[in-house]
């Protein structure tokens, strides 16, 4: 449990030492020549992007916190392993893919290839909706195998962090449904922020669902 902690702690860490090097790395020299408006402060560059990395470092607080919960409660004698269903391996592999999508989409946008941002888009989203979907499917196979929610705190927990978990995702395919829309329309410039964006939040998620599901297994 202590390596989940520290493992998040090292996400956080680096989310911060990024976003802090996003922000303060610029040539000024070069920036007059270029932009006479570059004398902003620096963190008023990429509002999005610093607001994004702010919310990702409470966000990772936020599952330290409810991991340390996790960790004192298994200690309690009632507690009672739970065997997560195999279909998570599957549910894995699948955000795996999306995460990778989601970078092949953001290279894509960056080379400015637009005839392939939009079928970049809708693999990204229909790979995560398989996930989403994957995650629905294997608690009905606990709930079918009688493990419901109230069952044992192994359980609640179990439900708990999924959903969670679950939850954030949705969160981002608000944002990610916006840029396709955005796509159809032709607002290729905003769609690439948002293509940005979307990954960074996509790799993170991915990262915390690893270190859940490896607790879980270990636990």
């Amino acid at each position: 449990m202590e390596i989940g902690l520290i493992v998040l702690a090292a996400m956080l860490a680096t989310l911060l030492g990024w976003i802090l090097k996003q922000s303060f790395n610029t040539q000024p020299w070069l920036a007059e020549v270029v932009d006479e408006t570059a004398n902003q402060a620096p963190f008023n560059a990429r509002p999005k992007l610093v607001a994004l990395t702010a919310f990702l470092a409470v966000v990772t607080s936020f599952f330290a916190l409810i991991l340390s919960a996790y960790s004192l409660r298994m200690e309690l004698g009632d507690w009672i392993p739970l065997t997560e269903p195999q279909l998570l391996w599957v549910n894995t592999g699948v955000l795996v893919l999306a995460s990778v999508a989601f970078q092949w989409t953001r290279n894509i946008a960056v080379r400015e290839a637009t005839p392939r941002l939009m079928p970049g888009l809708l693999l990204s989203g229909v790979l995560t909706m398989v996930f989403l979907a994957g995650q629905w499917i294997a608690w009905q196979q606990l709930n079918a195998s009688g493990q419901y929610m109230t069952s044992n705190p192994s359980n609640a927990f179990f439900f708990l962090l999924t959903g969670i978990h679950g939850l954030h995702i949705l969160g981002g395919m608000y944002v990610w449904a916006r840029a396709t829309v955005k796509a159809f329309g032709g607002d290729v410039d905003a769609v690439r922020h948002s293509v940005e964006l979307c990954t960074i939040y996509w790799h993170f998620l991915l990262l915390v669902w690893l270190v859940l599901f490896g607790l879980m297994l270990s636990t």
